[in-house]
């Protein structure tokens, strides 16, 4: 098998792994009783829980991190994303300009969000959003390096 195939494999495996652990989160049972929950007015109430506001939570977790894994969480939200900066220019060629890659972090990390948003299989947080995206910035630049060393040690 060659490296492309290995990376687009590792590349599915590893969006399937962030699927799993970010919107699928909760046992099968739970999720089931969750969806059996679905009406218009349960759905509307993840309108109610959510954090439209830029920097609350990340605020949150600060001011109460003697209280909270507030460390766990905001390092969570930003290193689950650095392999998706790392591996997506190796998927898509366009990806290797910052730009293009920032714009399917943000899609890919928002259509999650919204998914949570309306599934009430988690809760929609505009941080979130921001962290991921920082994360996969970071996984961009680690790529970026990667393939400076590995042109200059050819």
């Amino acid at each position: 098998m060659n490296k492309s195939k290995r990376i687009k494999i590792v590349f599915y495996i590893y969006i399937a792994i962030v699927i799993k652990v970010i919107i699928f989160k909760y046992p099968w049972e739970d999720l089931k009783a969750i969806a059996a929950t679905w009406e218009k007015g349960v759905i509307l109430e993840g309108l109610d829980t959510a954090n439209f506001t830029l920097f609350k939570t990340i605020k949150m977790y600060i001011n109460y991190s003697y209280m909270l894994n507030s460390f766990e969480n905001l390092a969570g939200n930003i290193v689950v994303f650095v392999p998706f900066g790392f591996l997506l220019p190796y998927m898509l060629k366009g990806a290797a300009k910052f730009p293009v890659l920032l714009l399917n972090a943000f899609l890919f990390v928002l259509g999650i969000e919204v998914f949570q948003l309306f599934s009430a299989f988690g809760a929609f947080d505009v941080d979130d959003i921001l962290l991921n995206c920082f994360g996969a910035s970071l996984g961009w630049v680690i790529y970026r390096i990667w393939e400076r060393r590995k042109t200059k040690a050819e």
